[in-house]
């Protein structure tokens, strides 16, 4: 499976973004997908995933209540919904995708997207 990350862009605190994760050339519905980011300066982190069907969620405690991850396996997309935004949310968003049980650790995916900036201002 291809992964292809947009949405991002520069917002300031308290605003709202939509990420989008689009995938091609597999079955996605098979996939459990996970949104990491990587601020400046910092190490790629956990952020949210969620499984196959869409039944199951998790977030990091860090975006828990603000940022919502949901799907539509019918159009291929994962998206992440971000609202209350903090200039510590700003980083590189990325996609991942694996084909086996979901899990909050980065290593344990095999397929990524590019990523996507999101720059949040106080």
């Amino acid at each position: 499976v291809q992964l292809q990350a947009s949405g991002g862009g520069l917002v300031q605190a308290g605003d709202s973004l939509r990420l989008s994760c689009a995938a091609s050339r597999g079955t996605f519905s098979n996939y459990a997908v996970g949104w990491f980011r990587q601020g400046p300066g910092k190490e790629r982190e956990f952020v949210a995933l969620i499984s196959q069907s869409g039944i199951s969620t998790n977030y990091a405690d860090s975006v828990k209540g603000r940022f919502t991850i949901s799907r539509d396996n019918a159009k291929n997309l994962v998206y992440l919904q971000m609202n209350t935004l903090k200039p510590e949310d700003t980083a590189v968003y990325f996609c991942a995708a694996r084909s086996t049980f979901y899990s909050s650790r980065a290593e344990m995916y095999d397929h990524w997207g590019q990523g996507t900036l999101v720059t949040v201002s106080s």
